[in-house]
């Protein structure tokens, strides 16, 4: 390559080229497949993960993500253009590496970036002159700024001069085969105008559309806007069904009626609670950084609030009918939650409200056990300690007339829905499974 190019030219020209080296690291719901996307794209790629079981499971072509089959993997390994690694002295030859690391919250509802600012660590002790890093973990506005850049410019390299800096969020939605990697639209920016030339160009060789930013921390609003958007709205629904059900009408047949509305409506669907990674969550990391500027976030933080409540009024719900249709008391009940994931068709347990079901049935003074096709046992949690180990029972017809009551926490299409209807003593049911399918019983109660 000619000498006389510039650190940005000569990264410019190796990522159109595709002999840009990609560095992922984390290699979970979000790493995972987004390497398998830009392997797929033809850019050379070295996935980075602590886990040593992780790495030689994916160099086997193994996956244990949903959203990535062992049989793509294993062509991308095959291939030679990705392979796994826990040896992060790698990241010095990579051109551009990419941060896909959690940004959980502390037992106090506030950001906890340590994931964050750990790898920033590790990066800066392999940093070199020309390459890009791009932080696609979801934070407040200003963490690539403000985090991210100080930590790097200890080496005495510079952003904008010795190396590039980006942020393009996430936009995972596990289950969703409409979408993959490639073909959801990527949000960028970059800590300059070459920065951002250089998110561009990379992000438009793996992924359909690419969608501009004018600075970092507005592709980090970006993302925590389209998940507090989610959180309001669910939360909306969750207080109707609330409303609505005192007064003796059913919620879901108002939001089936009411999305009949060709304008001005979208329709949103009440549940037990809010699962997952990110809209239990993100919406916590703009109130923290709001008070900053002594600003208050009632609206959002009244969301999280209704929300939050829900496992509990699930568990009233419960107990009422125990006691109105069957004359027995929580206390005294064995209770079966059907799925345990936080949402149908997957596995991913973060934040589910499952877990927290199972907790306040047992608070009562109840039993819980559960059932779910994608979950076989419940791993360790930082929350959920005390309910660790348990596994997913057999759904059989002598099992459900065991329990005292079901509870349809999540509507995997993977249950045997028929079965529960005949064979089951009480159903509760959190997402109105037994009325979208016409299995109607005077067994069924919503909540």
């Amino acid at each position: 390559m000619d000498a006389s190019l510039s650190t940005y030219d000569r990264l410019l020209n190796r990522i159109s080229t595709r002999a840009a080296q990609i560095g992922v690291i984390g290699l979970g719901y979000v790493g995972l497949p987004l390497a398998v996307a830009i392997a797929r794209a033809g850019f050379p790629v070295s996935g980075f993960d602590i886990e040593a079981q992780k790495v030689e499971s994916l160099n086997n072509g193994q996956s244990y993500i949903e959203a990535v089959t062992s049989t793509a993997l294993a062509g991308q390994v095959a291939s030679g253009r990705f392979r796994a690694t826990a040896d992060f002295a790698e990241l010095g030859v990579c051109d551009v590496i990419i941060i896909c690391v959690p940004t959980p919250l502390t037992k106090h509802r506030e950001p906890d970036l340590s994931f964050v600012r750990d790898t920033a660590g590790t990066i800066a002790k392999h940093l070199r002159l020309g390459q890009l890093i791009v932080l696609e973990s979801t934070t407040y506005p200003g963490t690539t700024d403000d985090v991210i850049k100080p930590i790097l410019e200890e080496t005495g390299l510079q952003s904008k001069i010795d190396f590039f800096l980006g942020f393009s969020p996430e936009r995972e939605d596990p289950g969703n085969r409409s979408f993959e990697v490639a073909t959801i639209p990527k949000v960028v920016a970059g800590d300059g105008i070459e920065a951002a030339t250089l998110v561009q160009a990379f992000y438009r060789g793996v992924v359909e559309t690419v969608v501009p930013v004018s600075t970092t921390a507005t592709a980090e609003a970006v993302k925590l806007t389209e998940n507090i958007f989610r959180s309001v709205n669910i939360a909306l629904v969750n207080e109707l069904k609330v409303v609505l059900g005192a007064m003796g009408i059913d919620i879901w047949e108002v939001i089936e009626a009411a999305k009949t509305k060709p304008f001005g409506y979208m329709p949103f669907y009440p549940g037990p609670g809010l699962g997952g990674h990110c809209v239990p969550i993100d919406p916590f990391y703009l109130t923290w950084k709001a008070r900053e500027y002594e600003l208050p976030t009632r609206f959002i933080e009244l969301a999280a609030e209704i929300n939050t409540a829900m496992p509990r009024h699930v568990v009233d719900e419960l107990a009422k009918a125990l006691d109105r249709r069957c004359g027995k008391a929580l206390s005294r009940s064995r209770i079966l939650i059907i799925g345990l994931a936080y949402k149908k068709n997957v596995p991913d347990i973060r934040e589910s409200p499952s877990l927290r079901l199972i907790e306040l049935i047992e608070e009562w003074g109840g039993k819980a056990e559960f059932h779910d096709p994608h979950v076989t046992e419940i791993p360790t949690t930082r929350e959920h300690m005390a309910i660790k180990g348990r596994r997913s029972v057999e759904l059989t017809e002598a099992a459900l007339k065991d329990f005292d009551a079901v509870v349809v926490a999540t509507d995997h299409d993977a249950i045997d829905y028929q079965a529960i209807a005949d064979h089951a003593l009480l159903i509760v049911d959190t997402r109105n499974v037994f009325g979208r399918l016409g299995l109607a019983r005077e067994t069924v109660v919503k909540a």
